[in-house]
Formats: C-alpha cells, structure tokens, sequence
C-alpha cells in the first residue's frame, strides 16, 4: 500500500473512532456526575427548602427518572447538538455559557502558550548547543524548576507579590470594572481591541493579561526546554549531521536547515495536547487567578450541582481535545516522511 493511501486510511479510521471516544467521555461525565455526594436541589435551592419544592425542581431537572432513563434523554440531547440549560446562570443555554466564557479561555491559553514557546524553545535550543557549559547546566535547571512548581503555588505567590504588595498588576478580572469593555465581535478582547482600532483598549486588555499568561508561560516553557535540549542534541549527533560538517556547511546552517526541523516533530506533539489540554484543563488556572473564563465556570457548575452545564463543557472540551489529537497525528505524517501506518 503507498504511502498516500496508508494515510488516507489512517485518518479515516481516526475519524470513525472519533465518535466512540467521545461517547466514552461523556458516558464518564455522565456517571462520574451522579456518583458524587450532593443534591442538585439542595445546591440550588438550598438545604432548608421545603421537601416538595425540590421534589419538584427534581422533577423538572428528569433527576427523578431511572438512571438508565436520564442517560438516553441525555445521549439524545447530545445527538441533536442540545448541551441544555445551565441552573445557575439566569436560564441561560449551555452553549451560550460557552460562548460568553470561553474566548477569555482562548485568550489566556494563547498568550501564555506563545510565552512558553518562545521561552522553552529559545532555552531548549541554547542548551543542545552549548553542552557541558553553564549555560546548559542553567537550561537544565530551569526546565527542571518549571516543570515541577505546582502552578497554584506558584501564582498565589506572584499574585501575593505583584498584585497585593507591589500593585503592579491587577486581579480576578480581563478589563477594568470602571471602563467599558471592547465592542463584542468575537469575544476575544485582543482581536476587538485591535480591529476597533482602540489602543488604549488592547493595552488594558494585555496588562489584565499579564500576570496569569507569564505565570503560565513560563511554567510550561519547562516542558517544552526539556522536549528540545534532547532531541536536538540527538538530532545533531545524527549521521547525516555529521556528514553536512563534512561538507563544510556552518554550523547555524546545519543548526537551523537539518536539525531544528527534525527536533521540532516531537514538540509539535506536545504542544497541540499542550494548547489542548489548557484549554480543556483550564480550571486550575482560572480558579487560582480568578480568571473568568470557561474553566473558572465549570468549577463553580460542579460546586453547584450544575449537571447540564457541567456536562456541556466538558463534552465540548473533550470534542476540543479529539480534533487536537487527529490533527496533531496528520500534522506530524506530513512533516516527517518516516511515519508510516
């Protein structure tokens, strides 16, 4: 079979499966939801509400139905792209909660990976190149130190310095409560800003940024320094490296034409489950930054009960992280011709 073909079929049995994997995550959801402690009536209404009031909303929610019931109410919904209504946020659609929270998701998740690109790769590149010397050693380490800090930790310390005691930066929101926010075209206050031509906006916009995207960023860059360091320096011990010196071509030649682009296949891996991941696992960032994007929503959805938006988002994170992975895999077929399936 060549090679065209090999990968056609590939991707087509990626897409086929693509269905059952989602299924999975949200028969998980489904389940994992109902076997937590707490009553959605309770949460919503109250420990102290009359009997009969969440006997009714129980029964408006489907919660009094079999289980076996709920599910297939629930894979219907699904079917017809219906997420439901959230219980918490004034009858609003859970799409529509996905809409209004998600762009300051994208927006924080972009920043931060452009931050840890930039960083961990201009780390990773200068330590492959530089082995053995101080430089290297210092790569090495700050991969290490990066990787490892948990991120809470780490930005309740920066917000505890840089916010609280220096107030150079501000908290818990993405522009200033006392001023309007850029005209909603797409959600995203950086494209608004720029496209509005409001400069004053987008520097707003980038200094409420600041804070958590560098505090991210330069933990993740951790990843990425260690992912480049060694495969570069495997890269440059390589034959046909070894016979490019021989042929008199320079070294940033070599370094930047031969093996920067062979290194780069693992760390394209990376950083599509990486900028995934974020988006989808954004909770932890949002809620110790008090970041108002979708992560942020779930953690108070799942505080609440909030079952349909809960489920919501996480099948639409998990449909985030399947596309990711599909076009990680044909990404990476196109650029390296040694893949085969």
């Amino acid at each position: 079979m060549s090679r065209s073909k090999a990968l056609q079929s590939y991707i087509l049995v990626r897409l086929l499966l693509a269905p059952l994997m989602l299924l999975t995550i949200a028969t998980l959801v489904f389940l994992l939801l109902r076997a937590t402690p707490g009553d959605p009536a309770d949460a919503i209404l109250g420990s102290r509400a009359p009997e009969a009031a969440k006997a009714a909303l129980r029964s408006q929610l489907g919660l009094d139905a079999p289980l076996w019931q709920q599910y297939l109410d629930y894979l219907k919904s699904l079917l017809g792209f219906d997420l439901g209504s959230s219980l918490t946020s004034r009858g609003l659609s859970v799409w529509e909660v996905i809409k209004e929270y998600f762009p300051a998701t994208v927006e924080l998740t972009f920043c931060s990976m452009v931050i840890a690109i930039v960083l961990g790769i201009g780390v990773g590149i200068v330590s492959a190149t530089l082995p053995g010397t101080w430089l290297d050693i210092g790569g090495r380490l700050f991969g290490i130190i990066t990787y490892s800090l948990p991120l809470f930790w780490v930005g309740m310390v920066l917000q505890l310095i840089f916010a609280v005691r220096l107030g150079w930066f501000p908290l818990g929101t993405r522009f200033p409560v006392n001023a309007a926010a850029p005209p909603s075209m797409t959600g995203l206050y950086i494209i608004d800003s720029a496209i509005a031509g409001n400069w004053a906006m987008l520097g707003n916009t980038l200094y409420y940024l600041a804070l958590p995207s560098i505090t991210l960023g330069v933990l993740l860059s951790g990843i990425f320094e260690r992912i480049v360091r060694v495969n570069l320096r495997q890269t440059l011990k390589a034959d046909y490296v070894e016979a490019a010196r021989a042929r008199g071509i320079s070294e940033p030649t070599i370094l930047i034409a031969h093996a920067f682009k062979n290194a780069l296949i693992p760390v394209i891996t990376v950083l599509g489950l990486t900028f995934a991941a974020l988006l989808s696992g954004a909770v932890l960032t949002e809620v110790t930054f008090s970041w108002p994007g979708l992560g942020n929503r779930l953690y108070e959805a799942i505080s609440l009960r909030d079952y349909p938006t809960v489920q919501g988002i996480m099948v639409f994170f998990g449909i985030i992280v399947v596309i990711a992975s599909i076009l990680i895999d044909i990404i990476n077929a196109f650029i390296d011709p040694r893949i085969r399936y």
